[in-house]
This record gives C-alpha cells, structure tokens and sequence, in this order.
C-alpha cells in the first residue's frame, strides 16, 4: 500500500476514535504567552503524576513547549468551541480572544475550561514529525462543567444520552 494511502488511513482512523480537546499553553522565551488546540493527549503515571501529548515540528511555538521549564493543559468545556477553533488557527493573537491570567507557576491559565493541569516538564520525546512532551502535574484545577468531546471533525459536549444507556445496563 502506497504511504499517502496509508497515512489517509490511519487519519480516518484515529479522526473516528472520539476524544477530549485541550489548549496547552506556555511562556516564550521572550515573555509571550503561546498556546495552541491539542487532542494528543492522555495519562501516563499516578506516582509521580504523569500526563502526555505531541506538538507537531511544524508548529512555530514548539520550542518554547519543547525548551520551556512549565505548560498547562486546559481539558476543554463543552461550551468553549470557538476558543478550541481560535487556538487552531494560524497568525491570530489567541490570548486577545479569551481570559487568562499568568499563575504563580508562570503559564497562561485560560478562564472556563473543565480543568487544568500545570505541569512542569518531565521529558520531551522525538518521535518522528512530532514531539512527545511528558509533564508532570503540580496543581489541578477542574470546575464541574461537562467536557468538550470531537470525533469526526466535530466538537460538543457528550451525548446525554450516553448517560442514559450506562443507567439502563444497571
């Protein structure tokens, strides 16, 4: 099987394999607060407390993820899709679009998100076009809001009804 054809498919896979989103955000070297949309991510360790997800190499903040000492992981709202969207689009003043604060770890906190993680780096990884950045979580904050789900190229909340189907196997 030719490599584009495999790639495609491997894309159609994975875009069926629902999942949370997140923006991670860090501090650039020159002081900028950076972030972008992340679904690469996922649980690594409860002792230390690990967690995980990849930045492209084309991504032009990568460095100050890959080189920074602390990020944050804001596991998304199912109400913050237009923040999703901003944070996926090139050349726009992201942080202009939304409320933030620096925290006492120095990383850009978004307002409103489900939860979020800061992390300082436990091991950056190269693994082919990406980069997989391991933290370990400091702080946790998490708000009781319902948390943003995609599949498809499409992002909502989860389903009531998933819940109603979990109560009728009881």
């Amino acid at each position: 099987m030719p490599k584009e054809e495999k790639q495609q498919l491997f894309k159609e896979a994975l875009g069926n394999y629902p999942t949370g989103v997140t923006i991670v955000t860090a501090v650039a070297e020159d002081g900028t607060p950076v972030g972008l949309t992340v679904n690469s991510f996922a649980s690594v360790s409860l002792d230390p407390l690990l967690i995980l997800w990849s930045v492209d190499h084309r991504v032009s903040s990568k460095d100050a993820f890959i080189n920074g000492e602390t990020f944050a992981v804001h596991i998304l709202a199912a109400d913050q899709v237009e923040l999703c969207k901003t944070f996926a689009t090139p050349n726009v003043d992201r942080f202009s679009k939304c409320s933030w604060n620096m925290s006492e770890h120095n990383v850009p906190v978004i307002d409103g998100a489900f939860a979020v993680l800061q992390c300082k780096l436990h091991q950056a990884v190269e693994a082919g076009d990406h980069t997989i950045i391991i933290g370990e979580v400091v702080d946790i904050d998490i708000e009781k809001r319902d948390p943003m789900l995609y599949h498809r190229r499409n992002f909502g909340s989860i389903p009531a009804q998933f819940y109603t189907n979990i109560d009728e196997k009881k």
